[in-house]
C-alpha cells in the first residue's frame, strides 16, 4: 500500500488549492479515505472523510464550506480542494486509509508523507 500526496505549496491568502493523494497497492474504491493536517507546533487534526464511491463526506466544523473532499476511483486518486485559503490553514496535509469502514475510525493503517501548504502574503 502506498499513498502519495501532492499539490501543496506557498500560496497567498484568499487563493484556492487542490491537493491530490494517489493510492496504490489496494482496491481504492472499497475504502473510506481521510484527510488530516498538522500545523506547525500543533497536533494532528482530522479534516475530512469520504466514502468509497464519493457519495458521502464529513468535515471538521472549522473547514466546512471551504474544503471539499472528492475522489476519482478510475485514477485511484483522492482530492482535497481548499478555497479562500487562510494563514491558519498552513500545515502538512496527509491522506490516510483505514480498514474500518467508518467516517471517523479510531485506527488508521496507512498514511502518506504529506504535502506542505503554506499560506502567506
Amino acid at each position: 500500500v502506498q499513498l502519495v500526496e501532492s499539490g501543496g505549496g506557498l500560496v497567498s491568502p484568499g487563493k484556492s488549492l487542490r491537493l491530490a493523494c494517489v493510492a496504490s497497492g489496494f482496491s481504492f474504491r472499497h475504502y473510506w479515505m481521510y484527510w488530516w493536517r498538522q500545523a506547525p507546533g500543533k497536533g494532528l487534526e482530522w479534516i475530512a472523510s469520504i466514502n468509497g464511491d464519493g457519495t458521502d463526506t464529513y468535515y471538521e466544523d472549522s473547514v466546512k464550506g471551504r474544503f471539499t473532499a472528492s475522489r476519482d476511483n478510475a485514477k485511484n486518486t483522492l482530492y482535497l480542494e481548499i478555497q479562500n485559503l487562510k494563514p491558519e490553514d498552513t500545515a502538512l496535509y496527509s491522506c490516510r486509509r483505514s480498514s474500518l469502514d467508518q467516517p471517523r475510525p479510531a485506527h488508521y493503517d496507512y498514511w502518506g508523507p504529506g504535502t506542505q501548504v503554506t499560506v502567506s502574503s
